[in-house]
């Protein structure tokens, strides 16, 4: 019973807290990527140029900040281009999908994700990103509804009174 009641509470604060698994990265790390980019870019092939970027990328949507995360689409976005290989493109895709979920865009996030498992349909972690998505979009309709059935029980109210009053 007790496990039970324990599974429940988790359950809520997950909902309100909107928790996921996605790892952070810090600055730290990022200036770290962003040196290994530049020395690539010196005395290093293109190979060794193009994994340090992914390197980059992946750090950037997985920062904090904002605009680092924006900076890390607006990479991939560019990259994706050159991308031939699926293996490469699907790689792409789930950072992209990334991305898009810390800034909020979760249908675009969905829609990468459905692009990435095209190419790889069990590949697990863009299942699991793809659930917390789902749950998020499931979330904030949710709360989405709450929020306009107490504006409608609100103006409802004020009617109610005004017409009381004029009585």
């Amino acid at each position: 019973m007790d496990a039970a009641f324990s599974k429940f509470f988790d359950s809520i604060g997950s909902f309100f807290s909107g928790g996921d698994q996605i790892p952070w990265c810090d600055r730290d790390i990022i200036a770290g990527c962003e040196r290994e980019v530049a020395e690539a870019g010196k005395d290093g092939s293109d190979e060794q140029k193009n994994e340090s970027i992914m390197r980059l990328s992946w750090a950037l949507v997985h920062s904090r900040q904002p605009e680092d995360v924006q900076r890390g689409i607006a990479m991939l976005e560019a990259s994706l281009v050159n991308s031939s290989s699926p293996l490469q493109q699907r790689e792409k895709f789930y950072l992209l999908a990334v991305g898009h979920y810390r800034s909020g865009d979760y249908s675009r996030s969905r829609q990468l994700l459905e692009q990435c498992l095209e190419i790889a349909p069990d590949w697990r972690q863009a299942l699991v990103l793809k659930k917390t998505v789902e749950d998020r979009i499931a979330k904030d309709g949710v709360i989405g509804i709450g929020i306009t059935a107490t504006a409608v029980g609100l103006i409802a109210g004020g009617i109610a009174a005004a017409m009381a009053r004029k009585k």
